[in-house]
């Protein structure tokens, strides 16, 4: 009877240390779709690909917001939700739904994104930047650097200075072409 018990005892116990252990492998994983609208925007999956924050409204005219994994990926960052502080001193909104390289252009936006505490902190929003900078074919560490004087003058300065890349050529495809890599 008590050698029953014992096997009953050390079976429950193993069962429950297999399961703690799954649990904690799969606690630590982020997915998009399992995140709410207070950390999607500025989140990498698990999978190393950037959560988007989507809005939906029903028939009712109620919205609703859902997260999703998105098809691009981060540069050498995955399983990252952007600290509050981060989304604050970058100048960004959590309940962004997608950013625009027009944002670029602010002034405000740009002294902020550039500024120590964003740009040496939040490697992250840097490298989303860095990417969105670089398809526009501006080099951001150049706009920063343009945006310690006048943002305007140096704007026009790097669109002006061959800065800016070529519109695509039709029929030219360009092979072994590594995408620029954000800054640390």
């Amino acid at each position: 009877m008590a050698s029953t018990i014992s096997r009953k005892m050390t079976l429950a116990i193993l069962a429950l240390a297999l399961f703690s252990s799954c649990l904690q492998a799969t606690l630590g994983e982020i997915i998009c779709e399992h995140l709410d609208q207070d950390t999607c925007a500025y989140a990498v999956a698990s999978t190393g690909k950037r959560c988007v924050l989507e809005k939906h409204v029903k028939r009712s005219g109620e919205e609703e917001y859902t997260c999703r994994t998105s098809e691009i990926e981060a540069d050498k960052i995955n399983n990252w939700i952007e600290t509050d502080q981060c989304v604050k001193s970058c100048g960004l909104d959590r309940k962004s739904f997608g950013i625009s390289s027009d944002s670029l252009l602010e002034s405000r936006f740009t002294e902020m994104l550039c500024s120590p505490q964003c740009y040496n902190g939040c490697p992250n929003v840097i490298d989303l930047y860095f990417n969105l900078a670089a398809g526009e074919g501006i080099f951001l560490p150049k706009l920063c650097e343009a945006q310690k004087g006048n943002i305007r003058r140096g704007m026009s300065e790097i669109r002006s200075s061959g800065m800016v890349a070529p519109g695509p050529v039709g029929g030219v495809k360009f092979w072994g072409v590594a995408p620029a890599m954000a800054p640390y």
